[in-house]
């Protein structure tokens, strides 16, 4: 059993394959400073994962790789504090930080990661919706 808050590596998307494969199915969502994609990566509705993933991509455009880090290590934070919580169960979910990121403090990164979240849930609610009427 895990605890609430953890961050194990069950919950990170690993593969190139899955990071691609949701930037072409996933619902998108950019802000100024991140652009973040998600879905479902599970082959079948019925065999939905239990865990919400994060994948996470900082290139060298955002800065030295001190920034890139620190950048990357928000964007988990937040995800296991705040946005794990209020995805549906099995969400996986990519961010791509764009030049600027590291510049950010915490609470401006949080902001633009919890309304793109929530306007994805929305899109994916919908589009869910939407796809049992057919």
């Amino acid at each position: 059993m895990r605890a609430p808050l953890s961050f194990a590596a069950a919950d990170r998307l690993h593969r190139s394959a899955e990071f691609i494969r949701l930037q072409r199915i996933g619902a998108r969502f950019q802000s100024p400073h991140f652009v973040v994609y998600a879905g479902n990566l599970a082959d079948n509705p019925d065999d939905e994962p239990a865990r919400s993933r994060l994948g996470v991509t900082v290139s060298r455009r955002v800065g030295i790789a001190v920034a890139r880090n620190r950048v990357k290590r928000r964007v988990r934070e937040i995800f296991r504090r705040v946005i794990r919580d209020n995805l549906p169960a099995g969400t996986s979910i990519v961010v791509i930080a764009r030049a600027g990121a590291a510049t950010l403090a915490s609470p401006a990164i949080n902001n633009e990661l919890t309304m793109a979240a929530h306007n994805l849930s929305g899109r994916m609610a919908a589009k869910g919706a939407f796809a049992g009427r057919n």
